[in-house]
């Protein structure tokens, strides 16, 4: 298990995290965020309040959450490495619920509004769409960029889909589907791919350039028809599927870089090249309507 170390500042106080490669998450030291978030003399102190407070968790029910955290070596103050507990982001955040702190108040108010905002999406779907084209435009992405990336989530969900129906429903096996996908189009895994681009959790697509991003759609539709048309079942059927749809992908590819002279699979980032948002985009962005119908973006 790969995994980087940091030391991040919070109120000049730190809280030491590590981002693991193979699982793709960032893990938080819990004692060092008790100890920001009750103000603890010493480091004995933060660790003697989670130790009660893990006592707490479990008479309230909580078993699953302080059976998923897990140990990891950390640096300590002496420059040696200690196994420290640590919990993921989900982890930490059900933590700080439970920590009555005024510093944690923020935490918790930011996670009240989410859980509403949540709500709100299951009874009306379309919400969802909306605030990731307003999330998207936040961080500064063209309202011509946010259009070809919804229609490339669109086209996702087909294929998900399509795998779904094909007898594919746990998590890790659409994992591995997806980089037999990639990595035919490509020569690269998902996991290798983010490291070529230097990210981490950033999403993948996000930061594809638009020729990557329209191959890597290419791929996709090609195994969503593929598989429609050969109907395979299970694992090993599908996962040829998905070697051949990458593949269409791949000879598209070939044939763009013969003609360009150059790689079209680059580090570069979407977010390197893509044109700030303007007031008066000519290329607004067109939104579905209830009925189906697109509509521009008032």
């Amino acid at each position: 298990m790969t995994q980087q170390t940091a030391i991040k500042l919070f109120d000049e106080k730190k809280v030491r995290i590590v981002w693991d490669d193979a699982e793709e998450k960032y893990y938080f030291s819990i004692v060092d965020v008790v100890n920001v978030l009750t103000e603890q003399s010493t480091p004995r102190g933060a660790s003697t309040y989670w130790a009660v407070l893990k006592k707490r968790l479990k008479q309230e029910g909580a078993e699953e959450l302080l059976t998923n955290c897990k140990q990891l070596k950390l640096p300590a103050a002496d420059g040696k490495n200690y196994k420290t507990d640590v919990a993921d982001l989900e982890q930490i955040l059900r933590i700080i619920q439970s920590i009555p702190s005024k510093k944690a108040e923020p935490v918790k108010r930011w996670l009240a509004e989410v859980g509403a905002q949540r709500v709100d999406q299951m009874i009306d779907p379309e919400l969802t769409f909306q605030m990731a084209v307003e999330d998207y435009r936040r961080q500064g992405y063209s309202d011509r960029w946010i259009n070809e990336r919804m229609r490339s989530i669109e086209m996702r969900k087909e294929l998900t889909d399509e795998w779904y129906r094909s007898g594919i429903h746990e998590p890790k096996d659409f994992a591995i589907l997806t980089n037999v996908l990639t990595k035919a189009w490509s020569g690269m895994t998902t996991g290798e791919y983010k490291r070529y681009k230097g990210l981490t959790k950033e999403n993948l697509r996000d930061n594809m350039t638009n020729v990557e991003l329209a191959l890597n759609t290419l791929a996709e539709v090609a195994t969503t028809e593929l598989s429609r048309q050969r109907n395979p079942k299970g694992m090993a059927q599908t996962s040829k599927t998905a070697q051949e749809g990458g593949e269409v992908a791949r000879n598209a590819r070939a044939d763009i870089e013969s003609r360009l002279g150059r790689s079209v699979v680059s580090p570069e980032r979407a977010s390197d090249y893509i044109k700030p948002i303007e007031t008066q985009d000519a290329d607004a962005l067109m939104l579905p309507d209830s009925d189906g119908v697109e509509k521009e973006q008032s």
